[in-house]
């Protein structure tokens, strides 16, 4: 407790030299405290705005939260186009060839970005991109790989909102992602633990980081583990499904070994604290209303700077992980159902789904076999002795859709005669028969 007492004085110190309007190099030569440490204290400053004379009148403590817990490391859309340009930089002052020096970049920034950060944010912004991407000693960070893992959970307690028609409070459940290397999270509100939200979130998830992580770990959720047997644990088909076509592995917590969770639970704890608490007096009246508030809020988490490191998580995050994730698929994913049908005499399999029934076409030499049939919100594929041997665009509403060459040539001809060769025909029978179809054909 002394050293922190201690440690804020000397802030303060440093703060009433550059009130008297000592340089930094300065400061650093009167007090116990190096250039960059100063440059810190100072950046930070500037970056939120803060008065020196107003900063020397705050008690030591809250002093601390704010250097040290709760200033934001940036706030508005400057920082997202920053981010955009930011891999480029690294690249090119990481090349001695590029002769690049950061009074290039920023030159080359400020006649992209008139708009943009002035010089000393530039700097500062880089410097913390940079600092974020150095290895800090004795951190639970330092037990994963950077870009490496994805660990999910869902909150045990409850967001709502209001139904504005109705009235009537709808509870919705939280799901909380993390990436343990940087402790980036993610958070959103999804109407249940059903295996179709959980996919959706986790699918909603890699597109805000815009990649995908080679291995996802989920809590044990009914939603993603069947039987949690710790040597081998029986996937939830449809999770594995997205795996295979997002191409990460699903690794779920060893029951056995709790710490193997601890970080995305304490993301939980968080969440509670730095969310929850801040919307217990909001109320909201649709899912999407209640998300845009969680995600703002999950934002200005991410962008804090962390106790005892220099960087905030999204910084670390883009320094160290976001290169590293491999790229998302251009469509986004859709889970998968399946069906064991037979084959009717019609050539068709009956395919009902959602209180709908549709008839998909088959080859006709699979009549009388049983198809598996795999299917989507958008198409449907039918597979005979694991072969697939129709596709088709999903109809979500009842008939049959049908490919003319599946039919055998007999039923060809008879889908293919018109009205006029029956009316025809009819003369063959009778007079009376063929006027009877002439009028009623």
């Amino acid at each position: 407790m002394a050293g922190t007492t201690k440690d804020m004085s000397l802030i303060k110190q440093v703060l009433q030299l550059k009130q008297a309007g000592e340089s930094n190099r300065g400061v650093s030569r009167k007090l116990p405290i190096d250039k960059e440490t100063v440059n810190g204290y100072v950046n930070t400053v500037k970056a939120n705005g803060w008065n020196i004379s107003d900063l020397l009148e705050i008690d030591d403590p809250e002093l601390e939260r704010m250097f040290h817990a709760g200033s934001p490391a940036y706030t508005d859309r400057r920082m997202e186009e920053f981010l955009i340009l930011l891999p480029r930089y690294r690249e090119l002052l990481a090349d001695p060839k590029s002769h690049v020096s950061r009074q290039v970049l920023f030159d080359e920034y400020r006649a992209t970005h008139p708009d943009g950060y002035g010089k000393s944010q530039f700097y500062y912004h880089l410097k913390q991109n940079l600092v974020a991407k150095k290895d800090v000693t004795a951190v639970l960070a330092n037990t994963y790989r950077p870009g490496e893992k994805l660990m999910v959970d869902f909150a045990g307690d409850k967001l709502s909102y209001v139904d504005a028609e109705t009235g009537e409070v709808i509870k919705v459940e939280v799901f909380v992602a993390c990436m343990p290397y940087s402790d980036y999270t993610y958070v959103i509100c999804v109407p249940s633990q059903k295996t179709e939200d959980f996919l959706y979130a986790i699918r909603m998830c890699l597109e805000h980081l815009g990649g995908v992580p080679p291995i996802l770990t989920p809590d044990n959720l009914k939603s993603a583990v069947i039987s949690n047997d710790r040597h081998e644990p029986k996937l939830n088909k449809a999770l594995e499904d997205m795996g295979n076509y997002y191409h990460f592995v699903v690794l779920p917590c060893d029951p056995a070994s709790p710490t193997q969770k601890a970080l995305v639970e304490d993301s939980v704890r968080i969440t509670y604290n730095r969310i929850y608490a801040r919307l217990r007096n909001r109320t909201f009246h649709s899912l999407l209303e209640l998300n845009r508030a969680v995600w703002e809020l999950m934002e200005r988490h991410n962008q804090t700077r962390m106790q005892k490191r220099p960087y905030s998580r999204e910084e670390r995050f883009h320094a160290m992980e976001k290169e590293l994730l491999k790229p998302l698929k251009p469509e986004p994913y859709e889970m998968r159902l399946y069906a064991d049908l037979k084959v009717q005499a019609n050539c068709h399999v009956e395919l009902r789904q959602d209180k709908v029934t549709h008839f998909y076409s088959v080859p006709y030499i699979h009549v009388g076999k049983q198809a598996r049939v795999v299917f989507t919100r958008s198409w449907v594929k039918v597979y005979v002795e694991q072969k697939l041997v129709a596709s088709h665009i999903r109809s979500h509403t009842y008939g049959y859709t049908t490919v003319r060459e599946h039919l055998a040539s007999s039923c060809r001809v008879i889908m293919e005669r018109s009205a006029a060769y029956y009316v025809e025909k009819a003369k063959d029978i009778s007079p009376d028969c063929h006027e009877y179809v002439a009028e009623n054909g």
